[in-house]
């Protein structure tokens, strides 16, 4: 008899499933790849086969092309999709259900279970409501293994109400003027703009060409984003006194010269951080994040109640010392290539 959990091993680019020769957001391609979401740090392209949900794997194919032909006219790799909810049997006696994690759309949390024991794989995930995408779940299980991006007790995220008023304040105040939003392309862009909508904000909303696409796929998945506008396809004076959403990168670029007067700002977690948000020059920081923060963390752990929790990416170090002092076994898992994405 193998020794218990003996069947899932981490490692720095992903973490492996033995019995079923899977990885989970494995960092570089596989040939079988269960993917929790679409962001680049957990998805990529290349894979031989991949298991996620039905939204991560449009966002895949739009982002890396995953269905994309090889020079014969075929095309090599395989999609499966995995509604909320659903399980799925893997080689090895291993089933996956994938269940909502409230990242982004299509984010999930994946559920494995081999030889009676019970392993819950968050990716990433939140706590707080969103518009655009399910609620996380919390799923009992032996091994919980999470992130810890904002794994540092300095981190309590705001209530994204008080957040949305000081975008609306702040444009209500310089009417000839335009509030840049930098926001991520996947899910950060998407929330603030469904956010301003629940908010009562109806006017149009112009977009950075790049952002284009995917607000596109969430309309077509179901998440209404009212009417937006491409900046290309507007004067100077049609802007004055709105919104616009652009990728971080564009903050300072060249490209925000065709704003009229434009006050920069900026939704992420890390503008909690002073000195990130003067390092972009952001006049109106939003403290606005996808990800669990210190309370919701230690609070996820307690509900779970797993037997062992298993901390992947981010502010490692403080989570574990947390578990430790609650005396719930953890362990530090050494991955490799999880980045902030401008959370």
């Amino acid at each position: 008899m193998s020794a218990p959990f003996s069947w899932i091993q981490p490692h720095p680019h992903g973490i492996h499933v033995l019995p079923a020769d899977a990885w989970i957001d494995p960092s570089r391609a596989v040939d079988n790849a269960l993917v929790t979401h679409g962001h680049a740090d957990h998805a990529r392209g290349g894979h031989g086969q991949t298991v996620a949900t039905p939204e991560t794997l449009a966002i895949m194919e739009l982002r890396y092309r995953t269905g994309a032909e090889d020079d014969a006219g075929t095309i090599r790799h395989k999609a499966v999709p995995v509604a909320y909810g659903e399980s799925i049997r893997l080689k090895g006696d291993v089933t996956a259900t994938y269940i909502p994690a409230g990242h982004v759309l299509g984010s999930a949390q994946i559920l494995l279970e081999h030889a009676g024991e019970r392993i819950v794989v968050t990716g990433d995930y939140k706590r707080r409501a969103d518009p655009t995408c399910p609620p996380f779940e919390v799923t009992p299980c032996d091994i919980f293994i999470t992130e810890a991006t904002f794994g540092l007790p300095v981190f309590t995220h705001p209530p994204i109400a008080s957040e949305m008023a000081k975008l609306t304040d702040r444009l209500a105040a310089h009417s000839d003027s335009c509030v840049l939003v930098g926001a991520y392309a996947l899910g950060k862009a998407q929330r603030v703009i469904a956010e301003l909508r629940a908010a009562g904000h109806t006017d149009t909303i112009y977009l950075h060409g790049a952002m284009e696409k995917m607000c596109r796929l969430y309309e077509e998945h179901g998440v209404d984003l009212g009417e937006l506008r491409l900046v290309s396809d507007a004067t100077k004076d049609q802007m004055r006194g709105s919104i616009v959403v652009a990728p971080p990168s564009a903050l300072n670029d060249r490209w925000s010269r065709r704003l009229p007067d434009p006050i920069t700002a900026m939704a992420s977690g890390w503008m909690r951080v002073r000195q990130r948000a003067r390092q972009r020059n952001v006049e109106l920081p939003l403290i606005i994040s996808d990800h669990a923060d210190w309370g919701e963390l230690t609070d996820t752990i307690r509900e779970v109640d797993p037997q062992e929790t298993w901390i992947t990416h981010g502010r490692e170090e403080a989570l574990l010392r947390w578990c430790q002092l609650h005396q719930r076994p953890a362990r530090a898992l050494a991955m490799v290539g999880y980045e902030d994405e401008d959370d």
